[in-house]
């Protein structure tokens, strides 16, 4: 259930707010733009605070807790509610603990070694980071040859402009951070710049995956 709605939206906005009100005005911002899947970092603030108020507030949304760097937090992160977690890079503990708990979990990759590594060791999606580092989606096509079958969620450096090249590259899913959530929106409250670009980015992962 959590895995395909995840990959129906094909957006993970990422939220890494300074203060818990504006990662929830975020939340709510990017909901009205039509995406129902957050990941709240555990960077924000009362991270698990947050994830907990969106659980209850906001039952439309899939919310995710991010940056879940060792099992503590991660049990953390399920006692406030979240439905998935997310990790930069990989941890064999928490790898474990997710498929324990029969819970979504996305972890962290760069190089080969380390695709295969998450993927043998039970991650669910392979978060590609960063990514825009390493060629953007050209990296994500050249691993896509030899791991067709492992579905690849790039993170970093992803646009309203490139969002289209990742997709048609072979992505399953986009981790987007700042370029969605806008600093200056959120400082300004104002709502309707997250919420146009959400559905400005749903629009072209739709026309982009028509075209796979």
């Amino acid at each position: 259930m959590v895995l395909q709605g995840t990959l129906a939206t094909g957006i993970i906005p990422v939220i890494r707010a300074t203060t818990a009100e504006d990662a929830l005005f975020a939340a709510e911002a990017v909901l009205a733009g039509g995406i129902n899947v957050i990941e709240i970092t555990m960077t924000v603030p009362g991270a698990t605070s947050v994830v907990s108020r969106i659980a209850q507030d906001m039952p439309d949304i899939l919310v995710g807790a991010g940056t879940v760097l060792n099992v503590a937090t991660a049990q953390r992160c399920l006692d406030a509610g979240a439905q998935f977690l997310v990790s930069p890079g990989i941890n064999l503990k928490t790898l474990e603990f997710a498929l324990r708990k029969n819970v979504l979990m996305i972890a962290g990759a760069l190089t080969p070694t380390e695709v295969m590594s998450a993927w043998e060791f039970g991650a669910d999606l392979v978060k590609i980071f960063p990514c825009s580092q390493v060629g953007g989606a050209s990296y994500i096509r050249a691993l896509k040859g030899p791991f067709p079958e492992i579905p690849l969620v790039p993170t970093g450096g992803v646009n309203l402009e490139t969002c289209s090249g990742f997709i048609e590259a072979g992505a399953s899913a986009l981790g987007v951070g700042g370029e969605l959530i806008l600093k200056e929106a959120i400082r300004q409250r104002n709502a309707g710049l997250i919420s146009g670009l959400a559905r400005q980015m749903l629009q072209a992962v739709k026309a982009a995956r028509a075209k796979n």
